[in-house]
C-alpha cells in the first residue's frame, strides 16, 4: 500500500516526524539502514536543553522542550526521563557576567532560571570545583535515553498504528514520491522526508552539512554524585568551534548512577575510532570542574556524528532545486533531541499547510541552499 509519508531515518528526528505525521492521521512508512534509534541518536546524551546561541535557536529549543514536558508522563521509565535541570558553571567574572546576561535572555523569553553564587552553587553541587564563582540553573531542562525515546514515539505513542518502520532498509535514491532501497526495490509516497542526518548527504550531495565528531565516557554508578546536567559556559563558544579540535566540561547524572562525561568536538576526521589523545584533553578539562573524576572508574567511551549546518541551525522544510518535492529535517548538530518534537512539528505544519506555533522560515532549507546551488 502507498503510504502519506515516508520518512528516511529511524533516529529521534525521523521518529518524532513518524509520530506527528501519524497524529494527523497520515499512514507513515519509516526506513532505516540500522535500525530504531541509532546513529547519531544512540551517540548522543539526550539532554534536553533550551539554548540561546541566536533568537531562532531559543525559540525552537525553548518550544520543544516544552513538548517533551508535555510527553514525559507518558514515557516509560526505560526511556530515563528525568527533569534534572542544567547547571552552567562560571569558573571566573568574566563567566559569572556571562552567566547574568544568559539570565536576562532567559528571563525576556519566560525560561525559568536562577543564579546561584558561590555558597548557593556549593550547595546544590557539592562535588564542583570550589574555585567556581557561580552558575545559572535552568531548572525545567531534562534528560530522556534518546533510543528508547525514538522506539516509543514509532511503537508505543497515541498514533504508532499508524506507523510501519522497515529496519536494515538503506535508501540509495529519493524523488518527490519514492524511495529506492539498496536492493532496487522502490517505495512510493505522497511525501518523502529525508531526516536520516549525516546519511543525508548520500541522498542529496548538495546538502551543506558537515560532520561533527564527539566523544562521550560513561562511569560505574555513583548515585547523588551530581544532580543537574552540568556545563561550563565557555561549551558555548566551544559549541561552535568551524575547524579543528575543541572540548568543553559537560557531565550528565544518569537514572542508574552513573555519570556521562562529555564532551568533544572535531571536524578533521570521519574515523568513528575512539582517540585516546581527544578523549584524555576532554577528561582533563572535566577534571578541572569536578575534581574526584580522575578517582571515578570510567566503563566505557564511544564516539558519534553530529551533522552540522553552517549557521549551526536545522533545515527544516522543502529541499528546493537540488530535490524537488522532498522534504527535510536535518543539520540538528547537538541538539537533535532536544528540537526533535518540533522539527517535527514545524515540518508538519509545512506539509499540511498550517499555520506553526513558531515561524518557520529561520530552519526554512533555501536559506543555505541558495547559497550552495548557485556557486
Amino acid at each position: 500500500m502507498t503510504a502519506d509519508a515516508l520518512i528516511v531515518g529511524a533516529g529521534i528526528v525521523g521518529a518524532a516526524c513518524a509520530a506527528e505525521l501519524a497524529g494527523l492521521g497520515m499512514r507513515v512508512e519509516v526506513l532505516d539502514a540500522q535500525g530504531i534509534g541509532g546513529g547519531a541518536t544512540a551517540a548522543g546524551m539526550g539532554h534536553i536543553v533550551v539554548m540561546n546561541d541566536s533568537p531562532a535557536e531559543l525559540a525552537l529549543s525553548h518550544y520543544s522542550r516544552e513538548l517533551w514536558l508535555q510527553v514525559a508522563p507518558q514515557l516509560r521509565a526505560r526511556d530515563a526521563f528525568a527533569r534534572c535541570g542544567t547547571l552552567w558553571l562560571a569558573a571566573d567574572e568574566e563567566e559569572w557576567q556571562a552567566a547574568c546576561a544568559m539570565h536576562a535572555a532567559y528571563q525576556a523569553h519566560g525560561v525559568a532560571a536562577q543564579l546561584l553564587d558561590a555558597p548557593a552553587l556549593r550547595e546544590a553541587e557539592p562535588a564542583v570545583a570550589a574555585s567556581l564563582v557561580g552558575g545559572l540553573r535552568i531548572e525545567h531542562d531534562s534528560i530522556v535515553y534518546a533510543p528508547t525515546a525514538a522506539e516509543w514515539l514509532l511503537r508505543r505513542s497515541p498514533a504508532a498504528a499508524n506507523i510501519s518502520v522497515r529496519s536494515g532498509a538503506p535508501v540509495v535514491r529519493v524523488d518527490a514520491s519514492s524511495a529506492t532501497l539498496a536492493n532496487g526495490e522502490r517505495r512510493s509516497a505522497a511525501h518523502v522526508i529525508v531526516a536520516n542526518g549525516m546519511g543525508a548527504r548520500q541522498l542529496i550531495a548538495a546538502l551543506p552539512l558537515q560532520p561533527k565528531k564527539g566523544h562521550l565516557l560513561i562511569t560505574d554508578r555513583y548515585p547523588e554524585l551530581i544532580h543537574h546536567q552540568l556545563l561550563e559556559l565557555g561549551y558555548i563558544k566551544s559549541a561552535h568551534h568551524a575547524s579543528g579540535t575543541s572540548v568543553a566540561f559537560n557531565a550528565q547524572p544518569r537514572p542508574t548512577g552513573q555519570v556521562l562525561v562529555g564532551s568533544s568536538r572535531q571536524f578533521d576526521t570521519t574515523d568513528p575510532a575512539v582517540e585516546m589523545p581527544v578523549l584524555a584533553r576532554m577528561l582533563q578539562r572535566a577534571a578541572h570542574y569536578l575534581p574526584m573524576l580522575p578517582q571515578l572508574n570510567g566503563i566505557r567511551a564511544w564516539t558519534g556524528f553530529r551533522a552540522a549546518s553552517p549557521d549551526g541551525l536545522p533545515l527544516i522544510g522543502a529541499a528546493g532545486e537540488c530535490a524537488p518535492g522532498v522534504w527535510l529535517a536535518v543539520g540538528h548538530e547537538g541538539l537533535g533531541v532536544t528540537t526533535s518534537l518540533a522539527t517535527a512539528k514545524l515540518l508538519a505544519a509545512q506539509i499540511v499547510g498550517s499555520a506553526a506555533a513558531i515561524a518557520v522560515e529561520p530552519y526554512l532549507p533555501g536559506r543555505l541552499m541558495h547559497e550552495v546551488t548557485h556557486e
